[in-house]
């Protein structure tokens, strides 16, 4: 018996389950999409909490040609654990960061600045190889990225130089959008305009990257002219719409991947005016049944949704009965009484009537990846539909 199928077998407090069925799916939809470019499965912070190496396996599988995190030590990882025939790349560099364990390991490494093109063009004389650099340009999101212009101009000659004395080779032009889930947002044309004026000088220059790239997930949903050579899907590929405005899962054929529940741990009657969890923000109205979830805002349930989170237990929606503790909750069963043990489903795909991520999102006032990605490591991921 496989550890996976042990826990699926196995009582458990809690469990996120995550079907790779549904991500391989949502992978071939994406790519659909986006026919003309390769897709690149975004796997940072472990996969959006569902696990970066299941992930990161099951959407190669289903046609993804790139990995992408955010963090070098990510991709590392990946690489550490077999994931060798997939192009990969990280973007958030730090002074003094692992440059040349990435050129070693074939990893693609975002460069937005002198700085980082100094280190990596150190690197690779170090380790005697070629760095693989993705130039990133700050279109108007203001984050990471060089800015156009001067700044622009010296990056690109730079690298371009490294590139000749045989220190990087460019593999990529890049950036990101500021708005892509803000259908008609002005920023969205205004930074396409300026990746494009970007891309072409440093074409102009003599760069010929593999790949020239801004598509994220909303991007990708909506905004064809944007694909170019590559569309990078983060949330998307997990099944959640980037934003309500956009439209649901379903309406872009996707399906969330992950589905969280836990045992009732405590089911029990208590009396008309008792008060529930601390500082009393909800009193029974009447006689009644509480049941106690054993997961809390060390788990990443947020407490913000405190008194507004739902729940399905026992084919009804319910609602956090009171505050949110670090280990547990309390929801109001209305008399019935579920043995203990029962399923508490706190979100997953929605079409069997339980809440999805984004209600969770809606009770927190917060984004739906958010939710699924601070699902802390106390709740154990069983995969489900590990092979096609």
């Amino acid at each position: 018996m496989t550890e996976t199928t042990a826990l699926r077998t196995a009582p458990l407090r809690a469990r996120a389950e995550i079907d790779l069925a549904a991500l391989r799916a949502n992978v071939r939809t994406l790519r659909a999409l986006a026919p003309g470019a390769a897709l690149m499965a975004v796997v940072k912070s472990d996969a959006y909490g569902h696990g970066a190496l299941r992930c990161a396996r099951a959407v190669v599988e289903a046609g993804a040609r790139w990995l992408g995190t955010a963090t070098p030590e990510e991709a590392l990882v990946l690489r550490a654990a077999g994931l060798r025939d997939v192009r990969m790349m990280c973007w958030l560099w730090t002074p003094g960061g692992p440059w040349r364990e990435a050129i070693e390991a074939d990893i693609d490494v975002s460069v937005s600045g002198m700085w980082a093109l100094r280190e990596v063009t150190e690197a690779a004389r170090q380790a005697g190889a070629p760095a693989r650099v993705q130039l990133k340009a700050d279109t108007g999101l203001g984050r990471g990225g060089c800015q156009p212009g001067e700044d622009w101009a010296e990056l690109v000659g730079e690298a371009l130089r490294a590139e000749a004395d045989g220190l990087v080779r460019i593999t990529g032009l890049w950036s990101h959008f500021a708005c892509a889930d803000e259908p008609g947002h002005p920023s969205i044309a205004a930074q396409l305009d300026r990746f494009r004026e970007m891309v072409a000088y440093a074409e102009g220059q003599g760069a010929r990257p593999e790949v020239r790239h801004i598509a994220n997930s909303p991007a990708t949903l909506t905004l064809p002219e944007s694909h170019f050579d590559l569309v990078r899907t983060g949330i998307a590929t997990y099944g959640i719409s980037p934003s309500p405005e956009l439209g649901s899962p379903a309406d872009f054929g996707l399906r969330p991947v992950m589905t969280l529940s836990a045992s009732l741990a405590l089911v029990k009657h208590v009396p008309g005016g008792h008060g529930v969890s601390y500082g009393h923000r909800y009193v029974t109205p009447g006689e009644t049944t509480l049941g106690l979830v054993p997961l809390g805002y060390a788990d990443g349930i947020p407490r913000h949704a405190s008194g507004a989170g739902p729940v399905l237990v026992g084919g009804k929606w319910r609602t956090v009965a009171g505050r949110i503790a670090m280990d547990q909750f309390v929801v109001d069963l209305g008399g019935d009484e579920p043995e203990p043990g029962a399923q508490a489903v706190l979100f997953g795909p929605g079409d069997r009537g339980e809440p999805t991520a984004e209600d969770w999102a809606q009770a927190a006032g917060t984004i739906a990846y958010e939710i699924v990605t601070r699902i802390g490591t106390r709740v154990p991921r069983v995969y489900t539909n590990a092979s096609e």
